[in-house]
């Protein structure tokens, strides 16, 4: 439905628990971005299916959020963020193409795109607990 294949380690997460907030919701960045000065927040990782899930139809799938949020059409949107769609973090099949290994970034509020990580795994090995960036 989505014309992507998801990533082996996000199917495994999800095979474990379909979505939800992280234990460690922050990413630190080399740049400042619309919602810190050196990370970005998660406030929930999506799942597959349901109300929310990215492959959901009725506006609250990828798909949807791109279109409606005008988020670079680069592949699926797979967090949500404290802001409620004003950024959004995304898997990158850009340079991959739909069958690859996606990398991971951030998209800002002017729409610009961060790289976070070179995949998936990468991105939730490197999740923080926010408190350490305080």
């Amino acid at each position: 439905r989505l014309g992507y294949r998801l990533p082996a380690a996000y199917l495994q997460l999800l095979g474990e628990r379909n979505g939800g907030v992280p234990l460690r919701r922050c990413f630190k960045t080399n740049v400042a971005t619309s919602w810190a000065p050196s990370h970005v927040e998660v406030s929930a990782i999506r799942g597959i299916s349901g109300r929310w899930g990215v492959d959901s139809l009725g506006g609250l799938g990828s798909q949807e959020m791109i279109a409606e949020w005008g988020y670079p059409p680069v592949g699926i949107v797979i967090c949500d963020t404290p802001s409620a769609g004003h950024d959004t973090i995304m898997l990158d099949y850009s340079r991959c193409g739909p069958g690859g290994e996606p990398s991971v970034v951030y998209v800002d509020e002017d729409r610009t795109l961060v790289a976070l990580a070179k995949d998936f795994s990468a991105f939730i090995e490197n999740l923080v607990d926010c408190e350490e960036l305080s």
